[in-house]
C-alpha cells in the first residue's frame, strides 16, 4: 500500500518533531557516537524472478529449470518438456518433436513445421507464418523454458490455442566459464558439447558448440546435427542494456516412414518399403537466427523492450514416392520479426496497477520460395522424365501482426484482476509460379482476442485463479496450396494432376474457460487446472479427396482436460544433494461437436491420458 499523504499524519509528525527537539537540547554540547548500521539485500536469480512472474499469471504455466534436466539425458526438446502437466512432447525418432498443449495442432500438417503453439527464443518470435521449424531448438543452449499454457500465452503476445513456449538462452551471467559434456547411449546415440560464458565488466558473452548423431530405433532412421549459439550483452549504463544473439545449425535425418498396425505389432523396427526404395530424407542444410533485444528502464516504474530478429531456414526433403520415382521439395524460408513492449506501474482508480502495451510482427521476406523436382526418374502417363526435372515452383508468403494491451489491477491486497485485448492482422500471398498461372491468393484478415481473469491468494501457501480468453490462429500459407483440390489437367506434363491454385481458409478461433490453483503443501509443490475450449474452424488434417489428406477447417470441436502436477521432496542432503519425486498427470478430451459425419467422435492424434 502507498504511504499516506502528509496531511493525514499530523499526530505522527508532531511526536517526531518533539522527539527531535528534545534530542537536540539534550546533546547539543556532547557528540553522539552511533552504532554502525549495515543494510543488505538479497538479489534473486533470473530463475526465481521468472517463477515469480509466472505466478502472477491467472492461469496454468510451467517453468523448466535446465540445471535439473541436465542431470539426465538431453537429446532433444522432448527431454526438456517431459513430466510437464498439460504438455505433450514426443519424438518420432528424430529431432522433429511433436509438441501439443491442450490439443493444439493435434492432427495438423503432420511432417510439416510445427503448429498450434507460439515458440519464442529469449522473448522474440521463432514461429512464423509457415509454422515452427525445430532444428534451432538445441536444449543444451538454454538455461530454462517458460510455458504459458493455452490462452495464458496472451502475456507474451501469443494468440495460439496452445499458448506460448519461451526458450531462454544462457548468458554470461548464468553459464560457467567452461563446460564440457558428452552423452552416449544405445543405437549409436552420441552428443558432444563445449560451452563458455562469463561477465567482463559491463560486457558478457556466451558461446556454445554442439554436435550429435544417432542410428535411430527403426531401420533408415539415422540422424545427425551440428551447430553453434552465441550471445553478447553490454550494459551501456544502469538503465540501458542490449544483447545480440546468433544461432546456426545443420541437421540431416533419414525418414523411415509410416508402418501398418501389423508391422508395429510384429516388426516395429522396420522402415516403410517405399521410403527405403527412394532413400527418403529430411535435411535442414543450414538455419540461421540473428537477433537483438534492447531494454531501457525509463524510470523506477517504466520499462521499454525492443527486439528485432532475422530467421533463415531452408529445407531439402525427399519423403514421397511418386509415379515410379519420387519428388524432391526444396524451400528457402526467410522471416523478419519485430517486437516492442512497454510496461508501466501506476495507479488506476486509486488502486495499484501495471499496464503492458505490446506489438509483435513476423513477415515472410520475398526471397522465400519453393520448388519441386524429380528426385528419381518418373513416368507421367507414359512420358518419362529424368531426375532433376522441374515439376512445380510456388511462393507462400505471409505476415502475422499482434497488438495487445493488458492490465493487472490489485483490487485488494490478495485479489488481482487481469484484463486484456489483442488485435491480430494476418496476410497470406500464395501462388504457383511455374507453370505460370493467374490464380494468386492475396488476402488479409483481422481478428480480436479479449481476456479477463482473477487471481486470489487464499493464504501464503495457496493461490487460486480463473480466466476466460479467446484465441485466434491463422492457417499456414503453404497449406493453402497443399490443401487445394484445384489441380492441373491429367496430361503427360511433369506437373500433371498437381495443385495449380491455392484456396482460402478460415482462421481457427477458440473461447476458453479455465480454473485452477497452485501452492505448497505437506506433500510438496502442487498445481491443478481444468480448462474447456470451444473451437471453431479448427485446422485439422482430413480426407479432402479419396485417399488425399490435407489441412482443412473442421466443424466445431471441443477441447477440455485436467492438468495436475506434484513435486514432492523426499530427502534433503545439503551439500550431498537432494532427492525429489516429480509427478504429472494430464487428462485430455478432444472431440467433434455434432459433426454431420463424425458426430461427437474423438479427434485422433493424442492419447487420452
Amino acid at each position: 500500500m502507498p504511504p499516506l499523504p502528509l496531511s493525514r499524519q499530523p499526530a505522527r509528525l508532531t511526536l517526531l518533531a518533539l522527539a527531535c527537539l528534545s534530542a537536540q537540547s539534550a546533546f547539543a554540547d556532547e557528540p553522539v557516537q552511533l552504532d554502525p548500521l549495515q543494510v543488505s539485500g538479497v538479489q534473486i536469480s533470473e530463475e526465481e524472478a521468472a517463477r515469480e512472474a509466472l505466478e502472477q499469471v491467472p492461469g496454468a504455466t510451467n517453468l523448466v529449470d535446465m540445471a535439473k534436466v541436465e542431470q539426465g539425458r538431453v537429446a532433444g526438446i522432448a527431454d526438456v518438456l517431459a513430466y510437464q502437466p498439460g504438455v505433450y512432447a514426443q519424438s518420432p525418432g528424430n529431432e522433429g518433436v511433436k509438441i501439443s498443449v491442450r490439443g493444439s495442432g493435434i492432427n495438423r500438417g503432420p511432417g510439416s513445421h510445427a503448429s498450434g503453439t507460439h515458440i519464442m527464443l529469449d522473448g522474440l518470435p521463432l514461429t512464423g507464418p509457415g509454422g515452427t521449424p525445430y532444428e534451432l531448438l538445441e536444449p543444451l543452449w538454454i538455461s530454462r523454458a517458460e510455458v504459458l499454457r493455452g490462452a495464458n500465452g496472451f502475456e507474451r503476445g501469443s494468440l495460439a490455442l496452445g499458448g506460448a513456449i519461451d526458450y531462454i538462452t544462457h548468458t554470461g551471467y548464468t553459464a560457467p566459464k567452461l563446460q564440457l559434456r558428452y552423452e552416449a547411449g544405445s543405437r549409436g546415440y552420441q552428443k558432444r558439447s563445449i560451452a563458455s560464458g562469463q561477465v567482463l565488466g559491463d560486457f558478457d558473452y556466451y558461446l556454445a558448440v554442439t554436435d550429435s548423431e544417432t542410428d535411430g530405433y527403426q531401420d533408415h532412421s539415422s540422424g545427425k546435427g551440428k551447430g553453434l549459439a552465441a550471445n553478447f550483452g553490454y550494459r551501456l549504463n544502469e538503465n540501458l542494456e542490449t544483447r545480440f544473439y546468433l544461432r546456426y545449425r545443420e541437421t540431416e535425418h533419414e525418414v523411415p516412414g509410416r508402418l501398418t498396425k501389423a508391422q508395429i505389432e510384429h516388426d516395429p523396427r522396420a522402415a516403410a518399403a517405399n521410403n527405403l526404395r527412394i532413400d527418403a530424407y529430411r535435411d535442414q542444410p543450414g538455419s540461421t537466427w540473428l537477433a537483438n533485444k534492447t531494454t531501457w528502464r525509463i524510470d523506477d516504474d517504466s520499462t521499454l523492450v525492443a527486439g528485432l530478429a532475422y530467421h533463415h531456414y531452408p529445407m531439402d526433403i525427399v519423403e514421397t514416392a511418386y509415379r515410379g520415382g519420387a519428388y524432391r521439395i526444396r524451400v528457402e524460408y526467410s522471416d523478419i520479426s519485430g517486437t516492442l513492449n512497454y510496461t508501466r506501474r501506476h495507479t488506476l482508480f486509486g488502486l495499484n496497477s501495471e499496464t503492458t502495451l505490446g506489438l509483435r510482427s513476423t513477415t515472410s521476406l520475398p526471397s522465400s520460395k519453393s520448388k519441386e523436382t524429380a528426385a528419381l526418374p518418373i513416368d507421367v502417363n507414359g512420358t518419362p522424365y529424368p531426375a532433376g526435372t522441374l515439376m512445380r515452383a510456388y511462393e507462400h508468403l505471409g505476415s502475422d501482426s499482434v497488438l495487445h494491451i493488458g492490465n493487472e489491477l490489485e483490487l485488494t491486497p490478495d485479489l488481482w484482476l487481469t484484463s486484456g485485448l489483442a488485435l491480430i492482422h494476418t496476410r497470406r500471398e500464395v501462388q504457383v509460379t511455374w507453370p505460370a498461372t493467374d490464380d494468386k491468393l492475396d488476402e488479409s484478415t483481422w481478428g480480436y482476442a479479449p481476456r479477463i481473469g482473477l487471481r486470489y491468494q487464499l493464504n501464503p501457501e495457496v493461490q487460486l485463479y480463473g480466466n476466460i480468453s479467446r484465441s485466434v490462429e491463422p492457417p499456414h500459407a503453404w497449406s493453402m496450396i497443399w490443401s487445394s483440390p484445384l489441380r492441373f489437367p491429367a496430361n503427360n506434363q511433369p506437373y500433371a494432376s498437381r495443385q495449380r491454385a491455392p484456396i482460402s481458409m478460415d482462421n481457427q478461433t477458440a473461447t476458453t474457460f479455465e480454473i485452477g490453483g497452485r501452492g505448497d503443501s505437506a506433500l510438496g509443490q502442487w498445481e491443478l487446472t481444468y480448462y474447456y475450449s470451444q473451437v471453431r474452424h479448427e485446422l485439422l488434417t482430413v480426407e479432402i479427396e479419396p485417399n488425399v489428406f490435407a489441412e482443412s477447417n473442421a466443424s466445431p470441436t471441443v477441447h477440455q482436460g485436467i492438468e495436475a502436477g506434484l513435486t514432492s521432496p523426499l530427502w534433503q542432503g545439503g551439500a550431498a544433494g537432494a532427492l525429489s519425486l516429480r509427478q504429472a498427470y494430464t487428462f485430455s478430451d478432444f472431440h467433434y461437436r455434432d459433426d454431420d459425419a463424425f458426430g461427437d467422435n474423438r479427434l485422433p492424434g493424442l492419447p487420452r491420458h
